[in-house]
């Protein structure tokens, strides 16, 4: 299998689930919205984004599925199954709705928007997005003061996922000092090599730079 990859936020992701279970796969960095790629990867996924994991007979997209796909072929409980899934599946589903969906807006304004020059940064937006939060951040904060890792006693793809913009950080700029075990909790994550630095030994150009608002 070939997974195709960027350094944004969800195709990392996938690059260091990967590298957490040690999968069989190949790496590939890869473009599809840059001018000529659209003909190779609208077959393997029609949003032309990444991540894509392409096997010899089909092909799979975003980084949830691959995940379970990973998971699955490496038999690991990194994707939690039985008694433990329901747990993984709602902090799934509620940090995309809420943790990961207040930084992914506070990094697209500052982050994403700078990057790549998609216009001035939207203060409501920032607003909304920090708001959200301060709100979900104190959630994680109640439960993480009392334990380690979000479901179970190790580290699962909860944790993962629910930290997708965090090492995006420094663009963001989101309040994470007030939350000691949130922070605590993000420091164990980047104590793992394949969190902390998934792309080492990969063909992977840098992100261009923010650019000062």
């Amino acid at each position: 299998m070939k997974l195709f990859f960027s350094r944004n936020p969800n195709p990392r992701l996938a690059v260091a689930v990967a590298r957490a279970l040690e999968a069989k796969v190949e790496f590939e960095f890869a473009a599809p919205m840059a001018p000529g790629q659209a003909e190779r990867f609208l077959p393997l996924n029609p949003n032309l984004t990444l991540p894509i994991l392409a096997g010899s007979r089909d092909s799979l997209w975003e980084a949830d599925a691959i995940a379970c796909r990973l998971s699955r072929d490496a038999n690991s409980d990194f994707w939690r199954s039985g008694d433990d899934e329901p747990d993984m599946i709602r902090w799934l589903s509620w940090g995309k709705e809420n943790f990961v969906w207040a930084c992914d807006t506070v990094h697209f304004e500052r982050g994403t928007k700078q990057r790549y020059g998609l216009g001035p940064i939207d203060p409501e937006k920032i607003e909304e997005g920090l708001a959200e939060f301060r709100k979900a951040a104190a959630i994680l904060e109640a439960e993480l003061s009392r334990r380690q890792w979000l479901v179970g006693n190790s580290v699962s793809y909860a944790d993962f996922r629910m930290a997708t913009f965090l090492p995006f950080n420094d663009a963001a700029g989101l309040p994470l000092d007030d939350y000691p075990s949130v922070l605590s909790w993000y420091g164990q994550l980047e104590d793992i090599d394949a969190w902390c630095d998934p792309f080492k030994g990969l063909d992977a150009p840098p992100l261009a730079p923010v650019k000062p608002a």
